[in-house]
């Protein structure tokens, strides 16, 4: 397993990071098999480990917690909070309020007593960067955190971000953590050259696509809109939107490039994403061992250029092929108050 320096912290960390949003109850419940899992990531070579508080509820951040008790040293550790943690509405956002807390509540249930790398998981249009980053810089100075980043920034909230901590001499944000796959281009045109510009380190997620680019799917009766994840995000899966319809098309040309690579589906997604400068990591999201073992397996593969040119020909570099999937829409569109007088 390669490595890589995160940001320009010093920080060396896996090309891929075990990413544990299905340890738990939204994925596996079985806390022994998770444990498990962690330390086969460990010992295949991974070093970096991504979770967060929401995640089933906090029950993730305890299976790692359990997962590093005696490897805590050996491991670069990072967490999220933004996102509720209960009914109360000042039990979710970026203001110091709640980051004072949920940070105390992630450490509790990890059972440390510091994290290195701290994350903001969506922006928070209420709370003034200004006020997020000066908790997030206590953090820092007080041992807790050993570096901060955000998930999910577009390029402009960068660089305020960014503008605002060298004004105000808070700590600067050092990762970003977006969505990026084959089937998910569209940070290419801003936010990738964005965090280059700024040295921040880059954690992308879903690099299978939501299982789109693990092989599973082949043809649109594969789809099973009654069930799991493709009811819960019909909006990703339904064949009979233009977007998924495009997927199908594409699915059939990567296939022919993996066959001739020699390689699974997951295998060219990942080298895919890994080939793009700005990236750091790639977090891979396995919820059995069997997929933890297949994703491991394909740590050596690097495109080549031709390779990378025959996939700009079936997804063009900078483009979505499913624009509602969308994990961050700004208020100023998703909020029709704030287009109206």
């Amino acid at each position: 397993m390669h490595r890589r320096i995160l940001g320009g912290t010093g920080i060396s960390v896996s090309e891929y990071a075990f990413g544990a949003m299905m340890l738990g109850a939204w994925g596996n419940p079985s806390h022994e098999e998770g444990v498990r899992m962690v330390h086969a990531a460990l010992d295949g070579g991974i070093n970096f480990v991504d979770t967060a508080d929401m995640y089933s509820d906090g029950e993730s951040e305890r299976i790692i917690g359990k997962a590093l008790r005696g490897r805590r040293d050996d491991v670069v550790l990072a967490s999220k909070a933004h996102f509720p943690m209960g009914p109360d509405e000042n039990h979710s956002g970026n203001s110091r309020r709640w980051l004072v807390r949920a940070l105390e509540g992630s450490l509790r249930r990890l059972d440390t007593d510091y994290l290195d790398l701290y994350q903001i998981h969506r922006p928070d249009h209420a709370t003034d960067i200004d006020e997020t980053l000066s908790v997030l810089s206590d953090f820092v100075r007080a041992g807790k955190v050993r570096a901060i980043g955000h998930s999910v920034f577009p390029a402009e909230q960068i660089v305020e971000a960014q503008w605002v901590a060298e004004r105000r001499g808070h700590v600067r944000f050092r990762s970003e953590q977006p969505p990026y796959s084959i089937f998910n281009r569209a940070i290419e045109g801003a936010v990738l050259p964005t965090a280059q510009r700024y040295g921040l380190g880059v954690l992308t997620w879903s690099p299978l696509a939501s299982g789109w680019l693990s092989g599973r799917y082949v043809e649109p009766g594969d789809v099973d809109l009654t069930k799991g994840r493709q009811a819960v995000q019909a909006h990703k899966f339904d064949p009979s939107l233009p977007g998924n319809a495009a997927k199908f098309a594409a699915l059939g040309e990567l296939r022919k490039l993996a066959a001739e690579l020699g390689r699974p589906m997951s295998h060219l997604a990942l080298a895919f994403v890994l080939s793009h400068p700005a990236v750091t990591s790639a977090i891979i999201g396995p919820r059995t061992p069997a997929q933890l073992t297949d994703l491991l397996e394909g740590a050596d593969l690097r495109l080549d250029g031709a390779a990378l040119d025959r996939i700009d020909e079936i997804v063009p570099p900078g483009v979505d092929l499913n624009r509602l999937e969308a994990d961050y829409v700004p208020p100023a569109l998703a909020d029709k108050s704030l287009r109206r007088r």
